[in-house]
């Protein structure tokens, strides 16, 4: 909760992922990808609950699976359409500002997420993320939040399935209708070469030697503990370098 609103984290997990099927469920330091992202996302203090948002495909029975198991909210829909399953698992939980989370995010810090809730809410923003302003923060650092009413426009309006398959594409490419704010990376966050998020074999390689560090000496470690680490051991940082990150076709160049 903040300032009497109602925060939901929506976390997208599904197992078919193009380049690394099955990543959710890899495990890291004894736990599956998605159980370490819960543990992160959880110790937020504005988050008032967690749903983990996945698809209908019979492939993604495990994933449901696995939030019976551990006690997790569960909310099944879209695979295509992604604005619509968000929107809905948001709605189920009663949703006033979301947090967007990825199950391709395992080293996703709650600190960075409760920044971007602090600014939306002090300055009356429909959307706040640290992933479109220059200089950027490396990749499986980046936070979205938004308003409820921003997702529910989009979710009522968007036609053309490329902006439905990205959830918040509607509110980028409208940014005279909605109050939108982008975060800048200082000091040692200025590495936007650096991945840390989980799309390929060699993303596992260095997410796993960074929980292989630090989960064992403090399992809450910090943005800023991984970085660290990592300009320590270029050499794990340099193993996922040439791996080139996904974009939606309707923001290249913006």
């Amino acid at each position: 909760m903040i300032n009497g609103k109602r925060v939901i984290a929506v976390i997208s997990a599904r197992m078919s992922s193009t380049r690394l099927p099955g990543k959710v469920l890899m495990p890291l330091a004894g736990e599956p990808v998605l159980v370490r992202i819960v543990e992160r996302v959880s110790q937020s203090k504005y988050i008032d609950e967690i749903v983990i948002a996945t698809t209908v495909n019979p492939g993604d029975d495990v994933v449901e699976t696995l939030c019976n198991e551990r006690g997790y909210r569960c909310y099944r829909g879209s695979e295509e359409d992604v604005l619509a399953r968000v929107y809905e698992a948001a709605k189920l939980c009663g949703a006033d500002i979301v947090y967007r989370g990825m199950g391709d995010s395992p080293v996703v810090d709650w600190r960075i997420i409760d920044q971007l809730l602090e600014i939306l809410d002090k300055g009356n923003f429909d959307f706040v993320d640290n992933e479109m302003a220059e200089p950027a923060y490396p990749v499986g650092f980046d936070a979205t939040v938004f308003t409820f009413s921003a997702l529910e426009d989009g979710y009522d309006e968007a036609v053309d399935p490329e902006i439905r398959e990205h959830v918040t594409v509607h509110i980028k490419i409208n940014p005279k209708r909605y109050k939108i704010f982008s975060v800048k990376a200082e000091g040692e966050m200025v590495w936007p070469e650096l991945r840390l998020t989980l799309d390929t074999s060699e993303d596992y390689q260095v997410i796993s030697a960074v929980y292989d560090a630090l989960h064992s000496v403090n399992n809450d470690f910090s943005a800023s503990d991984a970085i660290q680490f990592l300009i320590t051991h270029p050499n794990i940082a340099a193993l996922n370098a040439d791996i080139l990150q996904k974009m939606p076709t309707l923001l290249a160049g913006k």
